[in-house]
């Protein structure tokens, strides 16, 4: 829901405890491949799942909602990694310069829903260092089909029919939802893929192009490709 403030000394003093135990930063997801039993973390669990609330509080009276979906497929867990290291400047960039009020953030992965194991998994806006906790739980799976396509379609779903937003519902100011991956959505979100992974609630295949219509009417949407130079556009890569 995004109450309390983040804070540099607990993200540092986590990172301590685990320097001091030997635990990794994933550890979630070391044990779930470890043990062969992937299953999602209960605070990223998309069954069943109604709305992910960004919402105004006393600590956070201009809240910006902000989505930022991780690829998990191949080798991009090194990505993920690298963005849990820079939590202390995105912050710095995001309150310390002022580029945007009251700041709840929303960490979420995807896979490739035709032969992942964890597709998608999806926490809560948070404001906090509850949201590093999120990351921490991700699953880092590590799969994908080998094609050009990986399942970016389902957070776009999430984000167009699974989120409620003060800054867009009492200011008619959009969220922002950034897309972190290096290939191609599928053509569109499957009502069987998403009938497993959260519910029976989509009656038929929702095309591409009419989902992204449908989020954009709340959501500012990049697509961001990792690499030496990362490369975004306001459109998360469609398919052809």
């Amino acid at each position: 829901m995004g109450n309390g403030q983040w804070a540099t000394t607990k993200y540092h003093e986590r990172a301590a405890v685990r320097a001091r135990t030997g635990a990794d930063t994933f550890d979630y997801s070391k044990r779930a491949k470890e043990t062969g039993h992937l299953v999602v973390h209960q605070t990223l669990n998309p069954q069943g799942m109604l709305l992910r609330e960004s919402r105004d509080s006393a600590e956070h009276p201009n809240s910006n909602a902000i989505v930022i979906s991780l690829d998990v497929t191949g080798s991009m867990g090194r990505v993920v990694r690298g963005i849990h290291a820079n939590l202390p400047q995105l912050h710095e960039l995001l309150l310390g310069h002022k580029y945007i009020s009251d700041p709840q953030i929303c960490f979420a992965a995807v896979g490739d829903a035709t032969c992942d194991a964890v597709p998608l998994q999806v926490g809560q806006f948070e404001s906090d260092n509850r949201m590093d906790e999120n990351l921490e739980n991700m699953i880092l799976e590590g799969g994908g089909g080998g094609q050009n396509t990986e399942s970016y379609e389902l957070i776009l779903y999430v984000a167009a029919r699974h989120t409620a937003m003060d800054c867009w519902e009492k200011r008619q100011k959009k969220g922002y939802l950034f897309i972190i991956g290096d290939e191609m959505a599928y053509p569109a979100v499957s009502s069987q893929q998403v009938g497993k992974l959260i519910g029976p609630e989509l009656v038929g295949d929702l095309p591409f192009a009419d989902l992204v219509a449908e989020a954009e009417q709340r959501y500012h949407i990049y697509f961001i490709v990792p690499g030496p130079w990362p490369r975004s556009c306001h459109h998360p890569a469609g398919p052809g």
